[in-house]
């Protein structure tokens, strides 16, 4: 799930991933160059972080949540080189 804020050229984006029992998750996106960042974990087990970002911008990104490549499902997806997807995210 994403959630946007949006001021100015600058856009704060939610990343949030339900826990479904993982232990660890983190983000990886082509705003870094696919650096993963470890996320927080919510009280009710899921895990979130929040990135700023600049408004009007295409990146692509996934969850790594215990080795396993996660897509966001809420938003559009593309296929990748590796046989996944990554999830679209336009601030």
């Amino acid at each position: 799930m994403i959630k946007i804020s949006k001021k100015g050229k600058k856009a704060w984006v939610t990343f949030t991933l339900e826990g479904n029992g993982f232990d660890d998750a983190k983000i990886k996106g082509s705003w870094n160059d696919w650096a993963g960042e470890s996320m927080k974990r919510k009280k009710n087990g899921d895990f979130y972080i929040v990135k700023v970002l600049p408004v009007g911008e295409r990146f692509e990104f996934g969850y790594l949540a215990d080795g396993r490549w996660i897509h966001d499902e809420t938003l559009p997806e593309t296929a990748t080189p590796f046989g996944s997807h990554n999830s679209v995210l336009k601030t």
